[in-house]
């Protein structure tokens, strides 16, 4: 049996149970460089039980909506930031926290230029680009121990196109 989740634009008010919406939405903070730059400073909360923060470059294959989703995961450690690095949307599904256990995820797409802080402990599906190259910069926890728990459902869910 195949349950549905409708897509929904990501908005910072929508996800913020789930972490932050990384953007330039707004005034940038100041400006640099002889005024010629932007800066949005400090647009994401950085929360690690220990470690030290880490960038990786993830390559992901493009998936297609509608989605299969029959498995999310979270890190109980630390944050996990995407940041895409071609102007391409993607999807993120999240769910939230209910006794240990996800509850009914949502999913969400990016708009080009929109990047994601997952919120410690969230409930989170696997990197989902929906276009090529899948190539994204990923600022997260490195360190000792195990920051993995995964969920798989009993149902899968299907992530469709919101009408």
């Amino acid at each position: 049996m195949s349950r549905e989740i409708a897509t929904e634009p990501l908005t910072a008010t929508a996800f913020a149970p789930f972490g932050e919406v990384l953007d330039t939405s707004g005034d940038p903070d100041r400006l640099i460089n002889q005024g010629l730059c932007g800066r949005y400073h400090d647009r994401a909360r950085l929360d690690f039980s220990d470690g030290r923060a880490g960038i990786s470059l993830f390559d992901a294959e493009p998936r297609r909506l509608p989605y299969r989703l029959d498995m999310v995961e979270r890190h109980p450690e630390g944050t996990q930031a995407f940041l895409p690095m071609t102007p391409a949307p993607f999807l993120v599904i999240v769910a939230p926290d209910d006794g240990g256990r996800p509850g009914r995820p949502r999913a969400f797409l990016t708009a080009p230029g929109q990047g994601i802080n997952l919120a410690r402990g969230t409930w989170h599906g696997v990197l989902t680009p929906l276009h090529a190259p899948g190539l994204f910069a990923v600022v997260d926890r490195i360190g000792p121990g195990a920051n993995l728990e995964e969920h798989w459902f009993d149902s899968p869910w299907t992530v469709v196109t919101k009408d």
